[in-house]
């Protein structure tokens, strides 16, 4: 990936479109907002190969992160908690606990940073009637 300086802030160009990240969030992404998407985004896709893999049909996820920073530790991140809310019918609440363990062990994101930034989860489960 390479990055090149823009108005206030950076900017890259990946295949999907360019990304703006800045400090402000009026000229682009700021970058705790992209560490959390990164860790929320890279936990749906993998617990959604878990559930696949399992033959665990859902109608639908939506997750919700809460981030918590230290003013006094230079901004940083300090903790991030994932909400998440599964519709389908059927989920057996056991078999997503389940999905969900693995999917944390493989989620290379919440991986990279679980030293150094707390990550909790809950999960909500609503089942649809047929």
């Amino acid at each position: 990936m390479d990055f090149y300086l823009s108005e206030g802030g950076v900017r890259t160009i990946l295949p999907f479109g360019e990304l703006d990240i800045s400090g402000n969030e009026e000229l682009g992404y700021r970058p705790f907002e992209l560490m959390v998407a990164s860790v929320a985004g890279c936990s749906a896709s993998v617990f959604r190969k878990v559930l696949d893999k399992k033959r665990i049909e859902i109608d639908d996820l939506k997750i919700s992160a809460e981030v918590e920073r230290s003013p006094e530790e230079a901004n940083k991140i300090s903790s991030i908690h994932l909400h998440l809310v599964i519709k389908g019918v059927n989920l057996k609440k056991d078999q997503i606990e389940k999905s969900m363990e693995i999917a944390r062990k493989n989620c290379s994101m919440i991986q990279t940073i679980e030293d150094s930034v707390k990550i909790t989860e809950t999960l909500e489960i609503v089942n649809l009637s047929n």
